[in-house]
């Protein structure tokens, strides 16, 4: 079978204790103009099951359901694979809330420039709350992340994210799948895609609303394991680290300089920290048509930068120059 003529999805969703955030996903998928596909729900060891959820929409859509011990969800999306039935499987976190064209807009681009992986960007929904437009805003603006997940990727190829990605069985039965990594999973199977001489790109209208629940704490814990887990990935694939993957790492070190020198030397070392903190402010404003997005936005921004520069350097020193072996800082719910 042609799979560029004949190209079947299979929708994988590995889960943890989201209930709540199934149900939405979920009833964004009966809403597809494009209907043609089956849903794969990987419950990974979840203590609060979401099979009841998942029972309201079996007549609603083609949906199987498993349950699992607990392996993070690489693994899972793994397992998701192995009990698929499409040719094409599509990787979505069970955050992620689909507007309707989805499908139909990636069936089209695949049709008309077929390629083995894809990725897309995510968006921030009217209804969120301002702190999850913020955490949107701090995690795909180009002032805080060089713009590399708000669908303007720059680098020389393009990696697509485990939250929005998409890749065919011959990927699958090529790579074997996600590999046992908890942090930095997607990009490591993006970079072995790659180096296995398969085709990416990134298809910019097909992105999802990205439903990101979580607070200040967690946002940090999140974005401090982004950063270890970029190391571990240099382990891996040392041709993988690029001077992007750096400067969040040198802004905490600078930070830090400046606010001491401001208070050793002079107040004036602050500046640059106060003309950024503007610069944050302004931009999410406009882009949000919102002064208090734009305010969270300031915490977000430095917390999304001072959580990955710090991990970054934590897992440097640790990994690069003690030799440590590969590891998270913060275990548990290792779901974004």
């Amino acid at each position: 079978m042609n799979i560029k003529k004949n190209i079947k999805f299979s929708i994988i969703i590995p889960v943890y204790n989201r209930p709540q955030e199934i149900s939405e996903l979920l009833e964004s998928l009966i809403k597809q103009t494009k209907k043609d596909f089956e849903v794969i729900i990987i419950e990974d060891g979840s203590s609060i099951k979401c099979d009841k959820q998942v029972d309201r929409y079996k007549r609603l859509l083609d949906i199987k359901y498993f349950y699992k011990s607990n392996s993070g969800p690489g693994l899972s999306r793994n397992y998701g694979c192995e009990k698929a039935n499409g040719n094409y499987c599509i990787f979505l976190d069970s955050d992620c809330v689909l507007p309707p064209h989805y499908f139909e807009l990636v069936q089209s681009s695949l049709n008309n420039d077929f390629v083995d992986a894809f990725g897309g960007p995510d968006k921030a929904h009217d209804s969120f709350t301002s702190l999850q437009k913020a955490i949107n805003y701090s995690m795909t603006s180009f002032f805080t992340t060089g713009g590399i997940r708000g669908g303007g990727e720059k680098l020389d190829k393009f990696y697509p994210r485990s939250f929005n990605m998409g890749y065919s069985m011959r990927v699958f039965e090529q790579s074997k799948g996600f590999s046992k990594m908890r942090f930095g999973e997607d990009i490591d199977m993006s970079i072995r895609i790659i180096k296995n001489n398969f085709k990416t790109k990134l298809i910019k209208e097909a992105y999802v609303y990205h439903k990101r629940r979580t607070n200040l704490k967690q946002f940090f814990k999140q974005v401090h394991n982004s950063g270890i887990a970029r190391i571990n990935l240099f382990k891996r694939h040392p041709k993988s680290l690029k001077i992007v993957h750096i400067l969040p790492s040198l802004f905490t070190i600078g930070l830090i300089l400046l606010i001491l020198l401001s208070f050793t030397i002079s107040i004036y070392f602050i500046t640059p920290i106060l003309l950024y903190t503007i610069l944050l402010v302004i931009d999410s404003t406009i882009k949000n048509k919102s002064i208090l997005i734009g305010l969270l936005s300031f915490l977000t921004g430095y917390i999304q930068l001072v959580g990955y520069g710090s991990g970054f350097i934590i897992a440097f020193l640790k990994r690069i120059i003690f030799g440590k072996n590969e590891f998270s800082a913060f275990t548990g719910n290792f779901y974004k």
